[in-house]
């Protein structure tokens, strides 16, 4: 280990324990400012939202219930005490059989949790008082001999009374692997029997717990992970309100939502024009995205963008005209969302390449997306696999961008034909821009007229075919508008600001608390939108002066 990696991980250490004791001191003092609480409780859900840390998500987690709190609404937490076999953050992916870390994981789940009693029920005035339930696990032996000897095709597909937990484990699965095509082999069937097992688990027990509770609404992190799914299902098959959050759009917010938080729903009042003030500060946004001053995530993949260089415009002047190709990470929580129209991004991108073929007039620009490889979470089915093995790179009309290459996607944008994305957000960029945009993938922004999104694989082959042939693109004026207003709504509408609470941390996936007072966060914006969303059935949208 080098000095500085030793530097990095005892400045860590010490910036999580200063953290958690501020997280504790003011848990404490949420627990005796809290009133006594009444009405029907809200139960959060906490297994995959961080081990180890303070996650961004359960910093949103933490603020909205401490905030409910204080309002005299009685939150029940349901949170991990080593509840399953194997849980995706804790999964090594090198080595499926190792067990989760849960020692540091419940330690840190306890230290959320500081000052709140174990959960319980009053059996005479049926009173719900706020607390913790803590779920262990417990193997079922008849579902394990069920699946004891299933194939991958037949875990990927099984059900279990009713539920179908084979699907919902696969986006998991496929996050933690950080690939979108399985392998049949002992280590993959070995993981997803464990998962199936936990998530079976989780909902007998999630089960009774919203059996004993009774609960107005469950708040859980994205949906997506298969804890989370299954708690989402099971509520919803009682018919309780199930409300999802991700991180926002911009640095340091929150998305709330009573739908899929990874699809980000939303509606916009067919009325709603943006102002000149408005105007003004999305163009404001969108100068410096096209600098590459922008984070996801907290991730910032560029420090700056670079030019079309001069290789590249000399290549491209051979050719009658420039398509760029914008992927995706082929685990991303998003795709399961998008594979509507394709079985999954490869399958889309095997069509382009025959479309390539047929039209050596083109330049295609097959653009990799800068998060394949993110540090600690490198996707291991990659595009540039892709283009090796299918013998794409060996196209005299293929350029391949690779994704830490810092040529700009905008100004290629600007020098296109037209634009081809699965379910990128630069496919709304592009739109906003003026440029037509084919849309392969079910995308966020594809709910409203933003884009070209043909609803079959031959459609979007004969819209391929249609663009490179036809001499101009007529674009419907109403996409850029749509775009417009779609993006303004995702920067300024639905990502609820926390930045007077939580702030970046060493690793600025994490968070740390910042020093605020109770009544502080009972004035903030966003979370008054976030309790009018759980309390009274809003929108969480935030109300512009």
């Amino acid at each position: 280990m080098s000095r500085e990696f030793i530097n990095q991980r005892i400045k860590r250490g010490l910036v999580r324990r200063f953290n958690n004791l501020k997280i504790m001191a003011t848990a404490r003092a949420v627990s005796r400012r809290e009133p006594a609480p009444s009405g029907a409780p809200v139960v959060f859900f906490k297994a995959s939202t961080g081990i180890d840390d303070l996650s961004w998500n359960s910093g949103f987690h933490l603020l909205a219930s401490w905030a409910l709190r204080l309002k005299g609404i009685p939150v029940a937490y349901f949170a991990c005490r080593a509840g399953m076999s194997h849980c995706v953050l804790g999964t090594n992916r090198d080595h499926p059989h190792q067990a989760p870390p849960c020692r540091s994981c419940v330690y840190q789940s306890k230290t959320l949790y500081a000052g709140s009693s174990d959960f319980s029920r009053s059996e005479t005035t049926k009173v719900v008082t706020t607390g913790v339930n803590w779920f262990n696990f417990e193997r079922d032996e008849s579902l394990s001999k069920a699946i004891a000897g299933l194939s991958l095709p037949e875990l990927m597909r099984f059900e279990w009374k009713g539920i179908p937990l084979g699907e919902l484990c696969l986006p998991g699965m496929r996050w933690i692997l950080r690939i979108h095509h399985l392998s049949d082999d002992d280590d993959t069937c070995y993981l997803l029997r464990e998962y199936i097992l936990s998530a079976w688990n989780i909902a007998c027990q999630f089960a009774d717990f919203l059996e004993r509770t009774q609960p107005r609404a469950v708040i859980v992190f994205n949906g997506q992970f298969y804890p989370e799914a299954t708690a989402r299902y099971v509520a919803q098959e009682r018919g309780i309100r199930v409300i999802t959050h991700e991180v926002g759009l911009r640095p340091a917010t929150a998305f709330f939502t009573e739908g899929e938080a990874t699809a980000y729903p939303i509606h916009i009042p067919d009325e709603f024009e943006l102002s000149n003030e408005q105007n003004a500060r999305l163009d404001d946004y969108l100068a410096k995205r096209f600098r590459g001053d922008f984070t996801m995530a907290g991730i910032q993949f560029w420090a700056e963008m670079q030019g079309l260089d001069e290789s590249f415009l000399k290549k491209a002047a051979d050719f009658k005209q420039i398509v760029p190709i914008f992927t995706n990470v082929i685990f991303d929580t998003s795709q399961p969302h998008a594979n509507k129209v394709f079985d999954d991004m490869f399958d889309w991108l095997d069509l382009t390449l025959e479309v390539i073929r047929a039209h050596p007039e083109t330049l295609f620009v097959i653009r990799a997306h800068p998060d394949e490889l993110r540090v600690r979470k490198a996707s291991r089915e990659t595009v540039g696999g892709w283009v090796k093995a299918s013998g794409a790179d060996r196209e005299p009309n293929v350029v391949f961008v690779r994704p830490r290459e810092t040529l700009s996607s905008y100004e290629l944008i600007q020098k296109s034909k037209f634009v081809m994305v699965y379910n990128s957000t630069i496919g709304l960029e592009a739109s906003i821009m003026g440029a037509a945009v084919l849309c392969a993938g079910k995308a966020r922004f594809t709910q409203y007229p933003t884009v070209f999104f043909p609803q079959s694989i031959e459609d979007v082959r004969r819209k391929m075919d249609e663009f490179l042939d036809a001499e101009t693109i007529e674009v419907p004026p109403e996409f850029k508008r749509n775009a417009r207003r779609f993006l303004y709504y995702q920067l300024y509408k639905t990502s609820l600001p926390f930045g007077d609470f939580l702030k970046p941390s060493v690793r600025t996936t994490q968070t740390k608390l910042k020093t605020f007072g109770l009544e502080a966060l009972l004035k903030s914006d966003a979370i008054k939108v976030i309790l009018e969303g759980i309390l009274e059935g809003g929108d969480f949208l935030l109300k512009e002066n």
